[in-house]
């Protein structure tokens, strides 16, 4: 009878007896030579979805595959069980008579000393059962790996999400929908890096660990470096250092890579996530509008198969242009206030009191139309919109507008009312720079941990003269998220941030 464990129904005595159990089939075979652990190899040929997709080429062919048994029927003489691979589970029929050609002991080892949880080689012909189920007869059934634990029974998915999490290596086993969102992510990965290099752009690696950690506003994690003898910060952005590229010439260049920011962990933000970069010299924040746009909707339709997919209670249209709204109109269309007729930090600070929005003495107008956005807005924008034009105060790296130096050529694309990326017309004057790192410096020293110190290296870079350049930033795991349905961002990461059990 095929072993079945509830997880909360078995005592800790119980468990110990089960797997004390598998030991001992485990030393058996060992003393009969037939250890599983010295297997080195096995020559697989097909895949389950393969077998299945293209069963009329393969009827009656010959194939070899391999996976973890996930359920067993014996009868008698003849028994059937379930193999689940890469592509997903096939059914196997393994009668006595069929593989017993070497040694009777085949069938008897398959039938009292192969455990659900063991990964099998199947060697056999592809059949259609009675009942029309794509399934292969087996000729010869090899252990390669003996399993020491119990997989959870039924487990509809692997539910207590804390296991989920700490051990992603059963969850993939349990949960196919959970497979699929980590194949699907990589998909996601591979397609940028095809449409990038398809737009003529670089892929380069820049540094982790910093002496500045800039480009963000958040707080970096710190660690010393013994043989230099210094402390070196983890990066929170991959800006800075690919502005240098663009300095020395490279026209085109993107990075994908984890950048780490000592912050809350939440259902949308994790300590060490998947960021991508991109720099192109001679275009602005409109180029990079449009390239966004693009991007986009090729990624969903190599991922998913078309523009349109569900987020929750939402179907988001990828597929139609995006809304453009600037901060300013879109703080006037949800929250009804006007910044344009808001004269000085002063007054900001007045109508902030009379909304009830929370500011800091430190804050300024723009700082304060910022917070208006992120209370009045945010939540509102479900289909996909970029917000233009951000106040200066909060952008200490983008090019002022022309004909309104208060706000800069920025904007952030947010879809189910979170962003997904941030872009800027690059500011590429030294002495503006330096300016706005000065200011940075000043907030830091009021309180603000998350402001940018003063990069010598790169005011010198730019100082030698970086082109005009359109700049932008995504956040990977939240386009992820997106494209999988996924509600936190634990869910798209393979190992994600945890507190210790023993804490």
């Amino acid at each position: 009878m095929a072993e079945q464990v509830q997880e909360k129904e078995v005592t800790q005595q119980e468990l110990n007896s089960l797997l004390q159990v598998r030991r001992d089939k485990l030393a058996d075979l060992q003393a009969k030579g037939e250890d599983p652990f010295q297997i080195t190899k096995f020559d697989v040929t097909h895949h389950s979805q393969e077998i299945k997709d293209g069963y009329e080429a393969l009827q009656g062919a010959k194939v070899s595959i391999a996976g973890r048994m996930m359920s067993k029927r014996v009868m008698g003489k003849a028994s059937f069980c379930n193999i689940q691979d890469l592509q997903g589970r096939i059914q196997v029929y393994v009668a006595r008579d069929s593989i017993n050609t070497e040694t009777e002991d085949n069938y008897t080892d398959f039938k009292k000393t192969y455990d659900i949880g063991d990964i099998l080689g199947i060697t056999g012909e592809v059949f259609t059962t009675k009942t029309g189920e794509i399934s292969i007869h087996a000729e010869k059934v090899t252990l390669l790996t003996k399993s020491l634990q119990i997989l959870p029974e039924k487990y509809h998915g692997l539910t207590n999400t804390d296991t989920r999490y700490r051990q992603r290596y059963i969850d993939l086993i349990m949960n196919q929908d959970s497979k699929e969102v980590f194949i699907k992510r990589s998909k996601v990965i591979s397609s940028i890096r095809k449409y990038l290099d398809g737009e003529g752009f670089m892929e380069v690696e820049t540094p982790m660990l910093v002496s500045n950690a800039g480009g963000a506003a958040a707080r970096p994690f710190e660690t010393h470096y013994n043989a230099l003898d210094e402390d070196v910060k983890l990066r929170i952005s991959l800006e800075l250092y690919l502005k240098r590229l663009i300095v020395g010439g490279l026209e085109r260049v993107y990075e994908i890579g984890r950048v780490f920011r000592n912050e809350g962990v939440d259902t949308r933000h994790n300590p060490e996530f998947t960021l991508m970069e991109l720099y192109q010299a001679y275009t602005d924040y409109n180029g990079m509008m449009d390239l966004t746009e693009n991007m986009f909707r090729y990624v969903a339709m190599e991922v998913c198969g078309t523009t349109t997919v569900p987020y929750g209670e939402h179907m988001i249209d990828l597929g139609k242009p995006f809304e453009r709204l600037t901060m300013i109109d879109a703080v006037k269309k949800y929250a009804g206030v006007d910044f344009d007729e808001i004269a000085d930090t002063e007054a900001a600070k007045a109508i902030a009191k009379e909304k009830h929005v929370a500011f800091e003495d430190r804050h300024t107008k723009g700082d304060i139309l910022n917070l208006f956005f992120e209370e009045f807005v945010e939540e509102n924008l479900i289909q996909p919109t970029f917000i233009m034009d951000h106040p200066v105060e909060i952008s200490p790296l983008t090019k002022r507008k022309p004909d309104k130096p208060d706000y800069v050529e920025r904007f952030e694309l947010f879809i189910t009312g979170r962003e997904m990326c941030n872009a800027y017309s690059e500011l590429n004057d030294p002495i503006d720079q330096r300016a706005r790192f000065a200011a940075q410096e000043e907030q830091f020293a009021a309180g603000d941990e998350e402001a940018n110190h003063t990069d010598e290296d790169f005011l010198c870079a730019l100082e030698y003269g970086m082109p005009p350049t359109g700049g932008i930033g995504y956040g990977i795991d939240r386009l992820v998220m997106l494209l999988t349905n996924a509600p936190s961002i634990r869910d798209v990461l393979l190992f994600p941030t945890l507190k210790s059990v023993d804490k």
